[in-house]
């Protein structure tokens, strides 16, 4: 029962931070008319860090750490947080939001294999109906409404997007994989100060900071939202999560991660939702149920109620 309401727990943390990260595209693509890729990434990291930091005073938890697992951070800082966040900005200047967020649900599919190979999980029958299922409802969510979704986009945006899936795959599995003896707190936060202390240099190389002083304050709220929820609680939150649960059952809840998209789009702005945007995301939470061995739980409470007198 214990380890049930950890996993459940554990759900509820990878979907806070799929929600962070689709509702991240917007907010990336607002920020990018005045900041390069780079500067947008030191002001982001920084921020993170720094809130990381107090929080991490504020709950007393210790930054030491074994020398034997500095390697391990800067690996994970490397591929998590610097490359992932750099393609990933880069790719926004070519494509829109909502492709992006087609984009990265692919990325599930690349760490059941990577977990599979290098993890020793099991594809179970469940699993592979809840991707091809999830999958589908990506599909609904994202070329809804749009015919331009259909057409061929061949760019760099999407090759860019492509690796930054597979990038984030590895990271997923490494960081379940290395196992690192860290709360997941301190963890983000070395990984947090590591992308900062990287992208710093191209910062200097580009002058971004001549670039700040025309931020708006809208802009600044999108760049808090970035460093404080996206850089640092959204990390945090999946670090905690595949403390839980497998690799390839959290990966699964980046099929939710178009439908937060498309909700920051509707809210901020204000693009008209149509009811197959809604039937895919149904079907996205029905995915994820099946892959995350929930529905053997549901069957179950039903069954149960339906015995009552």
């Amino acid at each position: 029962m214990m380890f049930k309401g950890k996993k459940i727990a554990a759900s509820l943390y990878a979907t806070m931070s799929i929600t962070f990260w689709g509702v991240s595209f917007v907010s990336t693509k607002a920020v990018l008319d005045k900041l390069d890729p780079f500067t947008l990434l030191v002001i982001r990291f920084g921020i993170g860090a720094v809130f990381l930091f107090l929080l991490l005073m504020v709950l007393k938890e210790k930054l030491s750490i074994n020398i034997t697992y500095i390697p391990h951070l800067l690996i994970l800082g490397i591929l998590g947080v610097f490359i992932h966040q750099v393609v990933q900005a880069s790719a926004l200047l070519t494509i829109d939001a909502s492709s992006a967020g087609w984009m990265i649900s692919l990325s599930p599919i690349f760490t059941v294999i990577l977990s599979m190979v290098f993890l020793h999980e099991k594809m179970t029958f469940f699993k592979a109906i809840g991707m091809i299922l999830a999958l589908f409802g990506v599909l609904m969510v994202t070329t809804a409404g749009s015919e331009k979704s259909f057409e061929p986009a061949l760019n760099l945006g999407y090759l860019l997007m492509l690796l930054s899936t597979l990038n984030w795959a590895i990271y997923s599995v490494l960081l379940k994989k290395l196992n690192i003896p860290l709360s997941p707190l301190v963890i983000t936060f070395y990984m947090s100060l590591i992308g900062f202390i990287l992208t710093l240099p191209f910062l200097i190389r580009n002058k971004g900071w001549e670039s700040i002083p025309l931020l708006q304050a809208g802009e600044w709220v999108h760049l808090l939202f970035l460093g404080i929820f996206v850089s640092g609680v959204a990390y945090w939150y999946w670090a905690k999560a595949l403390h839980v649960l497998e690799a390839t059952q959290v990966s699964v809840f980046l099929y939710l991660e178009p439908l937060a998209t498309l909700i920051a789009a509707v809210v901020l702005l204000h693009e008209k939702i149509v009811l197959i945007s809604v039937l895919g995301g149904i079907i996205i939470i029905i995915g994820v149920v099946f892959v995350n061995g929930q529905l053997h739980y549901m069957l179950k409470f039903f069954h149960g109620r339906n015995k009552r007198p």
